[in-house]
């Protein structure tokens, strides 16, 4: 308990720290943390499809987050003359191309392929350009989970940046993008924690017994309700700040729209955790992996962000873009 303690009290200093550096210093810096999140949850990732049969190129997953967040980077940096739509284009565009050096590497390393294929008794049931288009395949999954829905918190940190198609964003100095970011990381926060103590206090029926035995409808309700109530206490302390008071109003962000937007999000935070367990269970392991002590992998910390974090996105690009 202690371990798991110390190791939360980590996790919150170094997200403060990343939020400070990125108001006071630059963007970049929370993007520096991003980057480091999905390298390592594409890592575990990758690991737990391997576990489950569903074989795939571990390194080639996991530098892909490097390729994504530099294409996004660009993207906003010539957002002028690219835009968002062209940049999400392109982002797809990669990943065709590493499905196509995915698909290459096994029959260019022939001799490596043919003793993994031996070792996993996959030799004499297919052939091996079968073998790497199935690998492949399963190495593009590791693009899309966790890799492409997680980096969706990067164009978040850099929603004012997008000048060309969030014009009315630009002057409010990096702090719109703060607020939603830092809304972003509250909601899997809020549901999870509070499920976690709604359920130790109800208990009740089961949510999901087969994929996650310890979690309860009450403490999904719970988390829910504790997630939207909390949320809205975070507009108005934002809200009670004079000039953010004008900021928030000028892009269109009102307290009706946040109780539906932490309503739906924290749906799907709680889905986004199902979602990882039922992966964990069916490799057979408890967690993704062991760098945090006391909690697991990194994808066991994030897991709610792979999905809450492109809605996030879509939702407030709704809100800004009929501004």
């Amino acid at each position: 308990m202690k371990t798991r303690l110390l190791t939360s009290i980590g996790i919150v200093l170094v997200l403060a720290l990343a939020f400070v550096l990125k108001v006071f210093v630059s963007n970049y810096f929370f993007d520096a943390l991003i980057l480091l999140i999905a390298c390592f949850a594409c890592y575990e990732a990758s690991k737990i499809f391997n576990k489950m049969g569903k074989f795939n190129d571990t390194i080639i997953a996991t530098i892909f987050p490097a390729i994504l967040m530099l294409i996004m980077l660009l993207g906003i940096a010539f957002d002028s003359s690219i835009g968002l739509v062209y940049t999400l284009v392109i982002c797809v565009g990669a990943m065709v191309v590493f499905f196509g050096i995915a698909f290459l590497m096994p029959l260019i390393r022939n001799k490596t392929t043919r003793i993994e294929m031996r070792t996993r008794q996959m030799d004499k049931s297919m052939p091996i350009a079968k073998y790497s288009v199935i690998k492949a395949l399963n190495t593009a999954v590791v693009f899309v989970y966790p890799a492409f829905l997680l980096l969706f918190m990067t164009l978040i940190n850099h929603f004012e940046d997008m000048t060309t198609t969030f014009d009315k964003l630009a002057n409010f100095d990096g702090w719109i993008s703060f607020f939603v970011l830092l809304f972003t990381f509250l909601i899997p926060i809020f549901s999870d924690t509070f499920a976690y103590i709604m359920g130790n206090i109800f208990g009740g029926k089961k949510l999901a017994p087969k994929v996650s035995p310890n979690k309860t409808i009450s403490g999904a309700v719970g988390g829910l309700l504790w997630c939207v109530l909390l949320s809205v206490a975070i507009f108005y302390i934002f809200n009670s700040i004079p000039s953010m008071a004008v900021m928030l109003q000028d892009a269109g962000i009102v307290v009706w729209k946040i109780v539906i937007i932490s309503f739906i999000g924290s749906v799907i935070s709680q889905l986004g955790d199902l979602f990882e367990s039922y992966l964990k269970r069916s490799a057979n392991i408890k967690d993704s992996g062991t760098i945090f002590p006391g909690h697991g992998g990194m994808l066991d910390r994030f897991d709610s962000y792979v999905f809450i974090a492109p809605y996030i996105f879509i939702a407030f690009s709704i809100i800004f873009a009929i501004l």
